[in-house]
């Protein structure tokens, strides 16, 4: 049994890096983690997101799940990010929770946290390197320990051989065109491995 806490922190305004989260916390939960899967802030008016169904409903099924805070930051051992593409950086959401944690990152608490991320775009060459890339840089000011899944098991090839992070492609109705949740559940169990070893070095 892992003693690895693992935050999964998600945007999404479609379904699909919800999807993503929640295959990250099974993948994560097999390997004995516990874990919680936490949404950040919405920032846009109510009024733009009821005119548009998808997003409604996206929102709608996710008013369960509890906002991500700066104390989850400190309880995670590890955390992955999920967010979809926005001009080829993570979307304004995810930024702005990131943004807001200097409070617990000028006193140490992101240090050696182990990371990892995944994204979404609408086509495969959207932007999804880029935008995990651009919070692996946040990231590294954290002092944090990025775990990438690199090319550790052959799953990464069937979707899509993103050695940076989990990422897929969505077609104009919304469904993912590559198969990835296997992907998505090694990366949750590799980064929990690493974890494990962070956790162990430091005792």
């Amino acid at each position: 049994m892992s003693n690895v806490k693992l935050a999964v922190v998600f945007y999404s305004m479609g379904g699909t890096n919800y999807q993503l989260a929640k295959w990250a916390e099974e993948g994560a939960k097999e390997a004995g983690a516990e874990v919680r899967v936490l949404k950040v802030q919405e920032l846009a008016p109510q009024s733009v997101i009821e005119g548009n169904e998808v997003w409604k409903s996206t929102v709608d099924a996710t008013k369960d799940v509890a906002e991500v805070s700066s104390d989850d930051v400190e309880w995670a051992d590890a955390i992955i990010f999920s967010t979809p593409t926005r001009f080829g950086n993570m979307a304004s959401q995810m930024k702005q929770f990131l943004d807001t944690q200097g409070g617990i990152w000028a006193n140490g608490k992101t240090v050696n946290k182990v990371v990892s991320a995944m994204s979404s775009a609408q086509n495969p060459h959207g932007g999804q390197e880029a935008t995990i890339l651009s919070l692996y840089t946040s990231m590294m000011h954290w002092g944090a320990i990025i775990a990438t899944p690199g090319y550790t098991d052959p799953v990464l090839f069937g979707a899509g051989g993103n050695p940076y992070g989990t990422s897929v492609s969505v077609d104009q109705d919304g469904k993912m065109v590559e198969d990835v949740e296997a992907a998505v559940k090694h990366q949750a169990k590799r980064t929990v491995t690493v974890a494990e070893w962070v956790k162990k070095g430091n005792q």
